[in-house]
């Protein structure tokens, strides 16, 4: 008798995370990859990469997908549940830690936190535009500084007298930085400034006038930075739930919603089985002239388009298997 499971796959603009969960909910492996800018390669990839870990024989009843590119991942392994990333944060996060009412998540490009009472999510905010709060201005600083970023976390937290950087703006943040290298700073006072700065920057855009209850859990690639778990704690005044699997739980509650969906409605999953790593795909951008909104349609086909001077979405041919982009449903596939 073969093995059920569920899988998530959380396509951000960074990383591409991918889930299997069994029937308990219980997570059986994660994976993780940079997107690269290529996030149909990053699934097939992400999918190669469960195959090679004998994960075939488990028979897939259900897969949701999350992230900036959830869509077309959904498209293009079958999906059953497409949610956003508050939705599959907060059910991954409430699943595995029942008391949380207050989640922190940032990421390579983002961030968001997300309030919750009772298991039910009542507030939430994010911040895509602000660089100086996500995990890419880390990397760009360790960098600068000459630190692996692997050894942020642990240096940073030799700081004994951080220094105070300016956090409100990467570009302030940045110059702030150089300034107080050149003064002669240490290394680990400077990280640690840039820890504080981050948190101070989070804070005062999305928790502005906001309850931040305990527990508190921190979600994300940028929880892996002990240096960050600290300066939360400090400016919290509580402590801090770092989840196992902090950095693929939106992939877990993607696979969490997929199981909750297959549960009630017993339907038969979507899924186009594990060889859709070896499927060739290819996407169209066409602009619909239809009306003044002048929609940018994007298709989504398995193999190539068969007409290259495809114009309009009307003109694009082969085997399309997804279309999204359009205001008002025209080009939408049913």
């Amino acid at each position: 008798m073969s093995k059920k499971a569920f899988l998530g796959i959380d396509v951000g603009s960074v990383t591409t995370k991918i889930a299997l969960i069994d029937e308990q909910g219980n997570c059986i492996d994660t994976t993780m990859i940079r997107t690269s800018g290529k996030p149909v390669i990053a699934v097939q990839k992400s999918m190669q990469n469960l195959l090679e870990k004998g994960y075939s024989d488990y028979e897939i009843s259900g897969v949701g997908t999350t992230g900036s590119g959830r869509n077309l991942a959904g498209a293009l392994v079958g999906a059953d549940v497409i949610k956003n990333e508050i939705t599959a944060h907060a059910v991954a996060a409430s699943t595995y830690i029942p008391e949380v009412q207050t989640i922190l998540e940032i990421g390579g490009q983002d961030s968001k936190i997300i309030l919750l009472r009772d298991g039910i999510v009542t507030d939430f905010a994010m911040n895509t535009v602000c660089a100086a709060g996500t995990g890419s201005f880390l990397d760009q600083q360790a960098s600068r500084l000459n630190v692996p970023i692997q050894d942020f976390g642990p240096t940073a937290l030799k700081s004994t007298s951080p220094a105070r950087i300016a956090g409100r703006c990467g570009v302030f943040a940045e110059s702030d930085l150089i300034h107080k290298q050149q003064l002669g700073y240490p290394v680990e006072d400077l990280l640690y400034g840039l820890c504080q700065a981050l948190v101070r920057n989070y804070l005062s855009n999305l928790a502005l006038g906001k309850e931040l209850l305990s527990k508190v859990v921190f979600q994300g690639g940028v929880a892996t930075n002990t240096g960050m778990v600290k300066a939360f704690e400090e400016a919290l005044g509580c402590d801090i739930v770092v989840p196992e699997h902090h950095q693929t739980m939106g992939a877990i509650g993607a696979a969490l919603l997929a199981m909750e969906n297959f549960d009630y409605t017993q339907k038969p999953t979507m899924f186009k089985g594990w060889n859709v790593s070896e499927l060739e795909f290819s996407s169209v951008t066409n602009e619909c002239k239809g009306c003044s909104n002048n929609c940018e349609i994007i298709t989504i086909l398995e193999g190539h388009n068969t007409n290259p001077n495809a114009h309009t979405p009307k003109e694009v041919e082969g085997k399309i298997i997804a279309r999204w982009g359009g205001t008002c449903g025209k080009w939408d596939m049913q």
